[in-house]
């Protein structure tokens, strides 16, 4: 669909789009108004009038729910620091643009709850936590070692009147995991969602 754009004479062209029948529009002259934009001189022409392509939008919504291990028991998430980590990474991931629902984990691992946007891939995404998190414990000295992440994670996607459930799922970990392992609890979840795996290739478990 094209519109025609009615154009004054300026350096940036002022266009006005007119639409075909809105008569509860306000108006300009005999014009109906809908938005006003700029446009330069280099845009393709209809005569003396300016063309442009209405485009749609993106509309998506989907929730992930990552889950990734610290590398090495000697580099455990201590409680001491903890809660500031995950505000950190609360910040990592919302400069990513993407909107996060809840955050948690024990020492060896953590959860991570969010609403993904589309223009990022989750791989970045995970590359981006994993990498400014790292820095960010290690220029803080938080632990006497070189803190790192292990390679890998595990992503689980879930629908809308699922939230609440995962929500309150990531909240309780710690009352979780005083009766199941987080070995246990991962192969439960690749399990669920029909993941195929080897286990010799996921985390080393610390139980």
């Amino acid at each position: 669909m094209f519109c025609y754009l009615k154009q004054r004479r300026l350096c940036w062209q002022t266009a006005v789009i007119v639409p075909w029948s809105y008569a509860a529009l306000p108006r300009r002259g005999n014009l109906f108004v809908e938005k006003v934009y700029f446009y330069p001189r280099s845009l393709p022409r209809r005569g003396n009038l300016l063309t442009c392509q209405i485009m749609s939008d993106t509309y998506t919504q989907l929730y992930v729910q990552l889950v990734f291990s610290v590398k090495g028991r000697q580099n455990f998430i201590q409680y001491s620091f903890e809660e500031e980590l995950y505000k950190y990474i609360t910040a990592v991931i919302q400069n990513d643009k993407h909107k996060l629902i809840a955050v948690n984990g024990m020492p060896d691992h953590i959860h991570i709850f969010l609403g993904l946007h589309p223009a990022i891939a989750i791989s970045d995404l995970v590359k981006d936590v994993k990498r400014a998190s790292n820095n960010w414990i290690n220029e803080r000295r938080f632990i006497k070692n070189k803190f790192e992440w292990q390679d890998g994670y595990g992503a689980f996607s879930y629908g809308r009147s699922q939230i609440d459930h995962v929500y309150k799922y990531i909240l309780d970990q710690k009352k979780h995991h005083a009766k199941q392992s987080f070995k246990t609890e991962y192969i439960s979840l690749l399990k669920l969602f029909e993941i195929d795996f080897n286990e010799k290739y996921l985390f080393e478990f610390y139980d």
